[in-house]
Formats: structure tokens, sequence, C-alpha cells
């Protein structure tokens, strides 16, 4: 059974705790910031072991000092679901012991 879309309002309520992190179309997505590229690259990886862990993955681009993040439900048409908000909030969890901002 495909996870269920997200309303709006659930996905406004869910932002809502969700700093920095954007609804852009039918995509939940955040730009962390650090000062070089290797505690970019280790959040990479952290985000890497969490996604398999859950079983669902974002898209994410590294750059030098930047870390882009954007993550949807493919299985939901391409919509936002839970998983992808149960994926922002780990995220977000581990992003300041990277020393993302």
């Amino acid at each position: 059974m495909a996870p269920e879309a997200l309303s709006r309002q659930q996905i406004d309520e869910a932002l809502s705790g969700l700093p920095g992190w954007q609804a852009d179309g039918d995509t939940l997505a955040r730009t962390y910031a650090f000062d070089t590229h290797l505690p970019a690259a280790a959040m990479a990886l952290h985000v890497a072991m969490i996604q398999d862990e859950l079983n669902h993955h974002a898209e994410l681009t590294l750059g030098y000092n930047r870390l882009g993040i954007a993550v949807n439900t493919h299985s939901a048409g391409g919509r936002i679901t839970e998983l992808d908000t149960t994926l922002a909030r780990r995220i977000t969890e581990i992003a300041a012991g990277h020393g993302a901002r």
C-alpha cells in the first residue's frame, strides 16, 4: 500500500517544526551551509545512513560547503508524505552536530 500524500495544511503543520525546510511544489527541500567541505560531506554520509535505516531516500546535492536535500515520495505520485517529514525531522536533529546552518 502506497503512503498517502499529505494535505497542504498537514505539510504546513510539519514545516512549523522543521526550521529552514520549505515545500517547493511537491518536494520538501532545504540547503545547509558549512564552513568547509569536510563537514558537508560527513553530513551527507550521515544522511545516507538515516535514509537506509528508513528505506526512504532524498536527492542530495553536495557542493564545497553546501548540502542540498530534496525529498518526496515516488510511490505517492511524487507528493509529500509522512515519510518525507520523518526524514526531514531526522536530518534536522543531526544537522547542528555537523556544524550545519
